[in-house]
């Protein structure tokens, strides 16, 4: 084997070579997904994307001669920090061969650099937070990662814990489809139909004319909502701006659908998406010069849907608000071109979601895992 190197990738042609690595790893893969290489460009750089107003992060490069067979960040995040009263950092974006020399490289590296920053503990994979990709495939390989989702080789977890990491949490990801509405405990209905008459709470869908209003609602609800989740870091209000902007071209108004009280008042939220992943999986990295062609066709093909979030807040979680947006996902399924699809990632510890998912006949089909190293 060629020298093996482990540098930070700082240039325009580094940066590149992180973004374009897993198009290598993954050629003739059948499940992986090529994300968009702008998104990811926009995604890694300091001066478009606003976590970096309370973070720093490193991107390495491991390089066997000219050959890059590795990549991973090093990140640490104040306001992950100041929340959770810790000095820990994160890894993530970890991408390698089957090389179990340049993995062990690469994690020394980065928890090197998170050493020379008095972090005491690192977490990961995340790309960059909790509120991104995050999480390590490590059940579900034969599925495809749904709309902002990673997919990894099986591989990937025995060069991390070859290197002292440890589970710290599992996320469970849910399938869910109309066909199963029989199974559904009949509570669920029950308390979705008293909603109106013994509460005065109404559901509806967002309105796309003022979404940047309806994404502020849907983030107010979702950081008080998530604020007792392993290491849930609140978003800032330029990192909800960036979000509805990001969100705006593929929000469908059918499944993204507000809860309000009699006052008006938003204290419910769940944001379903159309699962893009199944247009980008055509485009190969590239919307242009004729990959929009392909978008605008391919969109009215798709047929499921992830549940990005679904949150309520806790003053109303005894009310039945989220039987009331369960409910309303089995009515989009039957009449629109997505009839199911899988819930976002659900803490393993979180025993009330878990149990919702089980009352409404769903099945866990993937399994991401948060690893962790005292440094």
């Amino acid at each position: 084997m060629s020298e093996l190197t482990v540098k930070p990738a700082e240039s325009r042609s580094e940066i590149r070579e992180f973004i374009m690595l897993p198009f290598r790893l993954y050629e003739g893969s059948e499940h992986w997904v090529a994300p968009l290489i702008s998104e990811r460009k926009k995604h890694l750089d300091r001066r478009r994307n606003p976590y970096f107003q309370h973070a720093d992060a490193v991107y390495f490069l491991a390089r066997r001669g000219d050959r890059v067979v590795g990549r991973i960040s090093a990140q640490v995040d104040q306001r992950f920090n100041e929340v959770h009263d810790n000095d820990w950092g994160q890894f993530g974006f970890f991408e390698c061969e089957d090389d179990p020399e340049a993995a062990a490289a690469l994690l020394a590296a980065a928890e090197g650099w998170l050493r020379e920053r008095r972090r005491d503990h690192v977490v990961g994979p995340m790309d960059f937070s909790l509120n991104h990709e995050c999480g390590l495939l490590v059940d579900g390989f034969d599925l495809d990662p749904q709309i902002l989702e990673n997919y990894h080789h099986p591989y990937y977890a025995a060069l991390i814990e070859a290197n002292g990491y440890e589970k710290a949490v599992d996320l469970y990801k849910w399938s869910l489809h109309v066909s199963g509405r029989s199974e559904v405990m009949p509570v669920l209905f029950e308390l979705a139909d008293k909603l109106e008459s013994e509460h005065g709470i109404t559901i509806r869908g967002m309105r796309k004319n003022d979404l940047n209003n309806e994404i502020a609602k849907f983030m107010d609800i979702y950081n008080v909502a998530w604020e007792n989740n392993w290491g849930h870091v609140p978003l800032t209000e330029d990192e909800v701006r960036a979000y509805a902007k990001e969100l705006k071209p593929i929000l469908d108004p059918n499944w993204a659908m507000v809860a309000e009280n009699a006052e008006g008042e938003a204290i419910g939220v769940a944001l379903t998406l159309p699962d893009y992943n199944q247009v980008l999986k055509k485009l190969h990295g590239h919307l242009l010069p004729f990959g929009w062609l392909t978008a605008l066709r391919e969109r009215k093909k798709i047929d499921a849907v992830r549940v990005f979030a679904l949150g309520v807040k806790p003053e109303y979680q005894h009310t039945g608000v989220a039987a009331g947006l369960y409910k309303r996902h089995y009515d989009m399924a039957e009449i629109t071109p997505q009839h199911g699809g899988e819930t976002g990632w659900i803490l393993e510890t979180n025993v009330p979601m878990n149990r919702g998912m089980e009352a409404m006949g769903g099945e866990i089909v993937k399994t991401y895992r948060i690893y962790e190293k005292d440094l």
